[in-house]
């Protein structure tokens, strides 16, 4: 569930606001029935369909912020306990309850309204360099998502690119990693993150020190 909010950026209102559901919710090739994006230019679409997070990060902010972090306070459609969120491959696949199965096509870039959202300064910045900001995920075969359901990797490609590891630092060595699963058929890139990939492959990898 959610609400359209008024916001300071280009569109004038912001989908941000995520409400726990008191039931079963569709999941079909757009995302979750009822959910809204008010930019549709650089949110929503097959390849960020459904947005989870990881309920120890939320703890962890939590912490940080010296308040309670509620499922939704990030945006998030899903947020899931007991899973590493951000330890999946790109491309890991995952059933949630008996039908619903989903793809990680990559990380959460956080923006200007999620930091108008959570009224804090420096918030992009501070959050992007935690390196941990929830994944996106495609959906493969619709189905409903309640509450409590399991949730079950399925399938991992193999290549070892993380989006953990892929979200802070777009290693080159990683970019031509993903390009070369993508092109065997292992992985099928989104849109929005080849152009990130395409562009850090094409730099020169720095040793560590």
């Amino acid at each position: 569930m959610q609400e359209l909010r008024p916001d300071a950026g280009s569109v004038g209102v912001t989908a941000i606001d995520k409400r726990p559901a008191g039931g079963p919710v569709r999941v079909g090739r757009y995302g979750l029935r009822g959910d809204v994006q008010a930019d549709r230019k650089d949110h929503g679409g097959p390849d960020k369909a459904v947005y989870a997070f990881d309920q120890a990060e939320a703890d962890w902010w939590a912490g940080q912020l010296g308040e309670e972090v509620p499922a939704g306070r990030f945006g998030e459609n899903l947020r899931i306990s007991g899973l590493p969120v951000d330890d999946a491959e790109i491309g890991e696949r995952w059933r949630i309850g008996e039908s619903l199965a989903l793809e990680v096509t990559g990380p959460r870039t956080p923006c200007a309204t999620f930091g108008r959202w959570l009224g804090q300064d420096g918030w992009v910045r501070r959050f992007s360099a935690r390196g941990r900001s929830g994944v996106y995920l495609r959906v493969l075969v619709p189905g409903d998502v309640c509450a409590g359901d399991a949730v079950t990797v399925t399938h991992r490609p193999g290549h070892g690119v993380t989006v953990a590891g892929w979200f802070p630092r777009q290693d080159p060595d990683d970019a031509r990693t993903l390009l070369a699963a993508d092109s065997d058929g292992a992985v099928s890139l989104a849109g929005y993150l080849r152009e990130y990939v395409v562009r850090a492959a094409s730099r020169t990898a720095v040793p560590a020190r």
